[in-house]
């Protein structure tokens, strides 16, 4: 009897059918949410408590944002992997009720990915323009590609998993929304350390 070699084929989901399936849970999900006022039979205090928690969710997406924008632009040549992602963040920021500053990362990104594309020698400074304008300092951004998007894995995961815990503190319709974007984030997690296997 001959010897045969099992199948090479990867045990696990391709990052395209993961990045797939969360961005399109996740537009379902946002599109089916409503507005922060539409909570139902909920009293003043725990409405309050709903947009404390709305507006904390909101900034927390605006500040992984700018750290997504801060890798773009010291790494260029990342920008089809992260490009993807930053706008899912946006998005998300965009549905806590996040203002102006969520759409500018996302015209910030799509600069990146035309300045990176631009540029063959993928120049640092093609990216730039990102931060500019941005209110608060940049974050810090590890010197190597495979460093960086440890950082932002390690920035999703954290922030994953502490609106998981928030779960049970917030009104139903919030809850479903900080799920959502929770298993997003983990699953951009995961696309950004995929190769490190």
């Amino acid at each position: 009897m001959p010897f045969t070699l099992p199948s090479r084929t990867p045990s696990g989901p391709r990052r395209r059918s993961l990045l797939a399936g969360a961005a399109g849970a996740g537009a379902v999900l946002l599109a089916g949410c409503s507005d922060p006022d539409s909570d139902s039979g909920s009293t003043s205090g725990s409405s309050s408590a709903a947009a404390r928690a709305r507006a904390r969710a909101a900034r927390d997406s605006e500040q992984l944002a700018r750290r997504y924008e801060a890798v773009l632009a010291a790494h260029p040549a990342l920008s089809a992997r992260l490009s993807p992602l930053l706008a899912e963040v946006v998005r998300h920021a965009e549905a806590f009720g996040g203002g102006k500053r969520a759409s500018d990362a996302a015209s910030a990104s799509a600069s990146v990915s035309a300045s990176a594309s631009a540029t063959p020698d993928g120049d640092a400074a093609a990216g730039a323009s990102v931060s500019s304008g941005s209110s608060s300092p940049s974050p810090e951004v590890p010197a190597t590609e495979k460093e960086a998007r440890g950082e932002l894995a390690a920035a999703e995961r954290a922030l994953a998993d502490r609106r998981t815990k928030e779960l049970a503190d917030v009104p139903g319709e919030l809850a479903r929304l900080l799920a959502s974007v929770a298993a997003a984030g983990a699953a951009h997690a995961f696309l950004l350390t995929e190769d490190e296997k």
